[in-house]
């Protein structure tokens, strides 16, 4: 690879475009999970019932992320990151541009859902390898002592995406009424991510392959069978790492998808106003990535997600107070104050996780752990709080955010300090 300045932001627009488009992919289903997929792609029993089905089908993609990952991973370490992360990116924005094409309930029955999930299933397998490969595109190619501020590139990807995603959902519903917005109007941006989808590739095939790899490359011939070494000789790290990430998961979902559903049901908030207080405090998760890739680099990002996993503690035990406060301005304030903790539970990942497993098993390694541990995190997470809102209400809901960050926090304790692999 070419060194130089030049180069690094080369790498880094790479990691950064990939993951602004995978999350974009990801974010605009879940939106619209949250808004319409429930009446058009379910049978009707109730509404509840409906928004349950509805975040159901986005846990399919959390199933389909740890056997992207395992797929990927294997040649990632076996062939490399750069054809792995091509791959990626094309099955998850072909699975996405699909969906914009799907028949609803009303006109095909139950196909229209078994379809809706296998294209989930879809984004969920291509998400599942590009995570990992974006982030080790980033910190393997890192100048020393820049790590966690090149780590922290490839998770800006998420308030990148999600800005896209509810921007763009928010245009639609000033554009449209709601007539039109539930008949056609939600096709539209899944119809845009082809276009977001090329302009990835187009950045990611003028990529060559990371130093670090091919180092490993030229060192012992890469592993037979990447999965079967990680869990052999890497056991202890990958179960560490994968309850480490499970606190950012939790957050995220309830902040986003549970709290758009909820807020614009249950508690009557206006639909527009509400995804406009989203896109504000979403800003607040991009700013507190940035400090964490500049605090992972003064200290570690095992300290920086340690502090995160506290302050996501305190966090869960507001939401009851806070976003069941009756005003937009309390639901805003607890938005911007949980996605900013997210920050420093998330942007610390993309060092910290590379960081556990030696080169010639990290894109398994990474890809594993993080993928795994948003099944534990995210997975279930709209739907048990849709639950505990319904039976217990919204102090529950945050204890389920607490108890999130409780997992991650011990399994950071078990990980101890470690030196970079």
């Amino acid at each position: 690879m070419v060194t130089g300045s030049a180069a690094h932001r080369r790498v880094l627009l790479a990691s950064l475009v990939g993951t602004a488009v995978e999350f974009y992919d990801f974010y605009i289903y879940a939106t619209a999970a949250a808004l319409v997929f429930g009446p058009l792609f379910f049978p009707a029993s109730s509404e509840a019932a409906q928004q349950l089905a509805s975040y159901a089908s986005l846990g399919v993609a959390f199933i389909a992320r740890p056997v992207g990952a395992s797929l990927f991973g294997h040649f990632g370490d076996r062939v490399g990151r750069k054809s792995t992360l091509v791959a990626s990116l094309l099955l998850m924005g072909g699975s996405t541009l699909l969906i914009a094409f799907l028949p609803t309930y009303q006109s095909a029955g139950w196909l229209a859902p078994v379809l809706l999930c296998l294209l989930r299933f879809g984004q969920g397998l291509g998400l599942g390898g590009e995570w990992g490969g974006a982030a080790l595109l980033a910190v393997e190619n890192a100048p020393p002592g820049w790590r966690g501020r090149f780590g922290m590139v490839p998770q800006l990807g998420a308030p990148v995406g999600f800005i896209a995603a509810n921007g763009l959902f928010l245009i639609l519903g000033a554009l449209l009424d709601d007539r039109d917005f539930v008949a056609w109007g939600w096709r539209i941006p899944f119809l845009i991510s082809a276009v977001l989808v090329g302009l990835g590739l187009w950045v990611r095939l003028k990529l060559t392959e990371t130093p670090a790899f091919a180092a490993a490359l030229a060192e012992a011939p890469p592993p037979r069978v990447p999965m079967g070494e990680l869990l052999r000789d890497h056991l202890r790290a990958t179960i560490a790492g994968t309850f480490s990430v499970v606190a950012c998961f939790a957050l995220f979902y309830l902040t986003t998808t549970f709290a758009l559903g909820y807020g614009t049901t249950t508690l009557g908030h206006d639909r527009q106003a509400f995804l406009a207080v989203q896109l504000t405090a979403i800003l607040f998760m991009a700013l507190g990535i940035l400090l964490s890739g500049i605090f992972s680099d003064r200290w570690s990002p095992r300290a920086v997600l340690i502090a995160g996993g506290v302050a996501a503690l305190a966090a869960g035990l507001l939401m009851g107070p806070l976003f069941g406060g009756g005003t937009l301005f309390l639901v805003g304030l607890f938005l911007a104050l949980a996605l900013f903790v997210m920050g420093f539970v998330y942007g610390p990942l993309g060092a910290f996780l590379p960081e556990l497993f030696p080169a010639r098993v990290r894109y398994t390694g990474a890809s594993l752990t993080f993928n795994v541990g948003g099944i534990i995190g995210g997975g279930a997470a709209p739907a048990a709080a849709q639950w505990l809102a319904v039976h217990g209400g919204l102090f529950f809901v945050g204890l389920y955010i607490t108890a999130a960050a409780a997992i991650s926090l011990v399994a950071l304790a078990a990980l101890g300090a470690r030196p970079a692999a």
